[in-house]
């Protein structure tokens, strides 16, 4: 689901945005980034009057001034001025819509998907047309010259055949294949460490994991500080519809319950093959993974907070070492951090036979995060201007990776990591110097979480990726020793070319549609409200269930009551979609 997708963003790459690149960009266009004839210059040295914007972002979970490095560059660069608000972090979608009363989004939108929200705006004309005066081809040149299928998607589905009210996220006109980084959005990720000191025992279900994290939690059974380790350790602050960690090992089969209806999914659809599953379906991954926790807590494997505790505790509790579990490799990080990994501890990839790993692949399209520009603008052309840098390798690389000269800089026609940026980007807490921002490196990153091209997408400039994680200089440059035992024990460099050379990864290819994503009548909307707040109280109560009958118990009083409730009706209207998506990938 969204809110999910959007905290991976947040962790990775040191806090920074996600922004994977589509990228080959005309010589000429490349360059143009601003330079002292670019809008809202105002006076004889080109310097562009101050001009502060207000971003509404439905991703961002920082409101108020984008400060530090970041801060600076926009400042220094396009004359821009940041203030954030952020629904996501209090009011919500009440919040939203009393903006949406008031007649004035801000001047820079993001919208966390092209649902409903995106629509009513449009209607409302509160959202301003790209194509007015000749705007996009002024001001968005390399917009249009990298991804101009994820513009025209966005004319056809939203505008008419006609404007362009904003852009999806995540564009790219890489070939087909795998679109993440040296890692998947999912792994089965554990202590590295431990399973070693284990024998490295194999694995072929996912519920073989159990026994094995109760082997790690004797071997281990207190963390940095003292406290007790748990095998998981889990939050119900991104759960939409349905338990959101209950879907993770779905992702780990080839499936997703993914968001493009919009107002949330109950279907585990395969990347890989035409097959869909209901998540209330017996033989759904979402109720094993059910009963895989359940079990977990039996054990004694469960964090008994994970009722109450927020995502962020979670994170704390990474670092900390009380957890021997990761869905994610971003939120590795957390734990695996120099102290850790020199001293051969820290999370890898482990794995299962039975494993078949989702990815989102490359889409020259985008997704469904949107870019928009206010109607009511001041200098809709500079907002515009500072968009279109980010499709340039200068703005990917400066936005992915932190200011050239201070976390990297050219060697060789190749991007190369400083001192610093070997430190800052895998420690986020050092100091910035005052000539760069100032702060922390992890708090003058970009707010606005969102992104414009993929990071795993290629850079003309240097014929590696954007991400530093991916470039030869990082991969070749001493591996930490929990990173050399891993790729002693594997054989392979990183955790995605060892799942490429397995065959164990599933792609989603991207269909071309000139129709708008479908949109539950109200009615039905309302349905799945009232079905999901079903779902996610009974699979809770399922987990921390005190025995196999309550567990029964609970699980067939979820089903009754969400089917009682229209989750069939729900199914079937989801089903239609969906094959509608079938079709479309088999043309």
């Amino acid at each position: 689901m969204t809110i999910l997708l959007k905290k991976a963003t947040i962790i990775a790459a040191a806090s920074v945005m996600l922004f994977g690149s589509a990228a080959c960009s005309n010589g000429g266009s490349a360059g143009n980034t601003g330079g002292n004839n670019a809008a809202g210059a105002d006076n004889a040295s080109g310097k562009k009057e101050l001009y502060k914007i207000e971003v509404l972002s439905q991703l961002a979970n920082f409101a108020g001034e984008q400060g530090g490095w970041y801060g600076k560059i926009l400042k220094d660069k396009f004359g821009l001025e940041a203030n954030i608000t952020a629904p996501n972090l209090a009011g919500g979608a009440a919040k939203f819509a009393t903006l949406m009363a008031s007649g004035d989004l801000g001047d820079l939108v993001i919208f966390g998907n092209d649902g409903q929200e995106y629509r009513d705006a449009i209607k409302a004309g509160l959202l301003l047309d790209w194509t007015k005066d000749g705007l996009l081809e002024k001001y968005g040149k390399d917009i249009l010259a990298n991804v101009p299928e994820a513009l025209e998607k966005n004319k056809k589905n939203f505008g008419e055949g006609k404007a362009i009210y904003g852009i999806g996220h995540d564009a790219s006109n890489m070939p087909p294949g795998p679109s993440e980084g040296n890692t998947m959005t999912y792994q089965l990720d554990m202590r590295w460490d431990l399973y070693q000191k284990l024998g490295s025992p194999k694995l072929t279900k996912m519920e073989d994991i159990l026994p094995l994290l109760q082997k790690m939690k004797e071997l281990e059974p207190k963390s940095d500080s003292g406290r007790p380790t748990y095998g998981f350790s889990m939050w119900a602050d991104w759960d939409g519809n349905y338990m959101t960690l209950a879907k993770q090992f779905a992702t780990m089969h080839g499936y997703d319950i993914g968001d493009g209806f919009n107002q949330g999914s109950l279907l585990e659809i395969a990347a890989h093959e035409d097959k869909y599953q209901g998540i209330l379906d017996e033989n759904s991954y979402y109720l094993r993974t059910l009963k895989l926790y359940y079990d977990a807590n039996q054990l004694g494997l469960m964090d008994p907070d994970s009722l109450t505790q927020k995502f962020d505790d979670v994170v704390n509790k990474f670092k900390d070492g009380q957890v021997l579990f990761s869905w994610f490799p971003w939120l590795d990080s957390s734990y695996n951090t120099p102290a850790h990994t020199d001293a051969g501890k820290g999370f890898q990839m482990v794995g299962f036979e039975e494993q078949k790993i989702y990815s989102y692949g490359f889409s020259p399209l985008g997704s469904n995060r949107i870019w928009a520009i206010g109607a009511k603008a001041k200098h809709p052309e500079r907002i515009l201007e500072y968009i279109n840098w980010l499709y340039t390798p200068e703005g990917m690389m400066a936005t992915t990776n932190g200011p050239e000269g201070l976390t990297w800089e050219m060697k060789d026609g190749k991007a190369v990591l400083t001192d610093f940026g070997k430190q800052a980007l895998k420690d986020n807490s050092v100091q910035v110097p005052d000539e760069f921002g100032g702060g922390t490196y992890k708090d003058g990153g970009p707010k606005f979480n969102n992104s414009t091209l993929k990071t795993s997408s290629i850079n003309p400039n240097t014929n590696e990726p954007y991400d530093w994680n991916m470039w030869t200089s990082v991969l070749q440059d001493n591996p930490n020793p929990v990173d050399k035992s891993w790729r002693e024990a594997t054989g392979a460099l990183t955790p995605k070319d060892l799942l490429v050379k397995n065959n164990q990864i599933a792609l989603n290819n991207p269909i071309s549609t000139t129709e708008a994503p479908a949109v539950m009548d109200s009615m039905l909307s309302q349905k799945l409200s009232q079905v999901g707040a079903i779902i996610k109280e009974q699979s809770w109560k399922m987990v921390f269930a005190k025995n196999e009958a309550e567990y029964n118990k609970l699980k067939d009083e979820m089903i009754q009551k969400a089917k009682g409730l229209g989750y069939d009706e729900i199914i079937d209207w989801q089903v239609e979609q969906t094959e509608k998506v079938f079709a479309l990938r088999n043309k």
